[in-house]
């Protein structure tokens, strides 16, 4: 049984950690009885934090608006964790974190040990980040969505669909998924009866919250994993593009050392050309990166892929320039 004064941070740790826990629960926790959870409790009152109990079998305790931070306890490897993370924050696609994550490392920076804040700054030296070109969410919505998902209840939003509709959603939030390029929504739609996943940035205006959700676990138990699984299902269901395949005037020896044999291969073709084919679907993205390498090249298909290499043509004579010399859109 820990002592009175660590139990209390302990105490208020969890009561931060979820909306609402029972006095039982409480107590189980904490290894202790339901009265000294009691007696926890209004000494915690006493410090200026507002607790909120509701009596009754169903009754429970949650911290109130307004509850004052508690001293921030964390291990050496935790500390470093946060600082590393705050550092990287403005790489992330959140719209308005950076300023937030700048704040919060200066006060945290602050109270580091000085062997801790040698480590940071020598990590941060060596460490550089880039951001990554997707869809960014607002802040607030994100934190609105992880709150009810906290809370266990029901959100109400307007959402665009797919195929660009407007629609409404009612659903009751499980978790929140980040992909490392888009944030995922896992919810049980109430309208339709079934699990979902929705874009957050496709989530428009305001979250409106409701009552209380049932408890439900999501297909498979793991949330992430069943993102996954309905990425890779919806992919399934669409027609997938062919590989794309880009003569390049360069020898395959050195195109090799060039393009990333994870993205694509590189066979001879004579003595000074090669021939790049992508791993998986041709994209805009490949076309683009394939054309900055700076070879002379001929877009040789699918035809799908000559057609955006000319479509590109046109939007860049449009702009003012001329197509890069040695570049063959493809007979």
């Amino acid at each position: 049984m820990v002592q009175t004064s660590a139990r209390l941070l302990a105490l208020l740790s969890l009561l931060q950690l979820r909306r609402e826990w029972t006095g039982q629960e409480l107590a189980d926790r904490l290894a202790v009885g339901p009265r000294t959870i009691r007696r926890d409790v209004e000494k915690l009152r006493s410090l200026g934090y507002p607790i909120e109990a509701a009596p009754g079998v169903a009754g429970g305790y949650r911290l109130g608006a307004g509850g004052e931070l508690p001293p921030l306890l964390l291990e050496d490897s935790e500390a470093v964790a946060v600082a590393v993370g705050l550092r990287t924050a403005a790489a992330a696609s959140i719209t308005g974190i950076e300023e937030t994550s700048v704040r919060a490392l200066a006060k945290l920076e602050q109270v580091l040990p000085d062997r801790l804040r040698r480590r940071v700054s020598a990590l941060a030296g060596a460490t550089s980040t880039f951001a990554v070109e997707g869809p960014s969410i607002d802040s607030e919505l994100l934190a609105s969505i992880a709150g009810a998902c906290r809370d266990g209840v029901r959100v109400r939003f307007s959402y665009t669909t797919r195929d660009a509709r407007a629609a409404k959603r009612n659903a009751e939030p499980n978790a929140v998924v980040h992909t490392g390029y888009r944030w995922y929504l896992v919810a049980y739609d109430l309208d339709r009866d079934d699990w979902r996943t929705f874009r957050i940035d496709r989530i428009n205006g305001r979250v409106q919250v409701g009552p209380r959700a049932s408890r439900r676990t999501v297909p498979g138990g793991d949330p992430a994993a069943y993102v996954q699984q309905r990425l890779r299902a919806d992919r399934a269901g669409e027609t997938e593009a062919a590989p794309g395949r880009i003569r390049l005037h360069a020898p395959a020896e050195v195109m090799r050392r060039r393009i990333p044999a994870r993205h694509a291969t590189v066979e001879p073709d004579g003595a000074d050309t090669c021939i790049m084919t992508t791993r998986g679907p041709w994209s805009h993205s490949a076309l683009v990166w394939t054309a900055l390498l700076g070879e002379p090249l001929e877009v040789l298909g699918p035809p799908e892929l000559v057609q955006a290499a000319r479509g590109l043509a046109t939007r860049l004579r449009a702009a003012g320039g001329e197509p890069a010399t040695g570049v063959d859109l493809g007979r």
